[in-house]
């Protein structure tokens, strides 16, 4: 069965680049955003990585810790760091999970439980492993994208979709198609217009389930 939004995340023990780690326990209060790829040394990825490396400080400013899933070794992760760095301009202060086993692509539903990849494996054989999830302090799953092999990710849109989900996260809102942080955000419909303006304050109402108030604080 996929890993599904409101699923509870897998717990798992691995070993990455920071050492071993539980992953309920290393989540702690925070959110999390796991991203994974199919290989280490290829050129997408080398300047995904890179992208997030940059980000960090943007992600520690919202709570939330990066983690990073590779198909190779601890030993080959940290060599590649190296690139990384050099690429992005800043060190890759991210944890980076070894999964040669391909026990955490696994239990994400990003191969099939039945995948077999021989050493020697290229990025081609585990090319489904480039998925993004956000996850909660909670450990449940808030949000997943999965990308081809050609397509680099937008972590600019990653980064937007955490400050969406933070923000509705336990609270009757929604955002609307491209929103940024302090943009208007849209009453639930669990609402009535009578609480959404004891809640929210001034309604902007352009059609009856459609109904704008200002983002509530978080």
């Amino acid at each position: 069965m996929s890993l599904r939004i409101n699923d509870t995340a897998p717990d798992f023990e691995a070993e990455t680049t920071e050492g071993p780690i539980s992953f309920h326990d290393w989540i702690g209060k925070s959110y999390v955003i796991l991203f994974s790829h199919p290989k280490d040394f290829t050129p997408v990825c080398t300047t995904e990585f890179s992208a997030v490396a940059q980000l960090v400080p943007e992600f520690e400013k919202r709570g939330t810790k990066v983690l990073g899933v590779s198909v190779d070794s601890v030993e080959e992760h940290h060599k590649w760091k190296r690139d990384i760095s050099e690429v992005a301009g800043v060190p890759a202060n991210f944890a980076i999970v070894d999964d040669t086993s391909l026990k955490v692509s696994k239990l994400f539903d990003m191969l099939p439980a039945d995948a077999y990849l021989p050493d020697g494996r290229t990025a081609a054989d585990s090319a489904s492993v480039r998925t993004v999830f956000i996850i909660g302090p909670d450990k449940k799953v808030r949000l997943t994208m999965a990308y081809p092999m050609s397509v680099g990710r937008n972590f600019a849109e990653i980064l937007r979709a955490l400050d969406a989900v933070r923000a509705t996260d336990g609270v009757p809102i929604a955002t609307p198609a491209d929103w940024q942080p302090g943009q208007d955000v849209i009453a639930a419909l669990s609402l009535s217009d009578e609480q959404a303006e004891a809640k929210f304050g001034k309604v902007e109402k352009r059609l009856p389930y459609l109904r704008y108030v200002k983002q509530p604080q978080m």
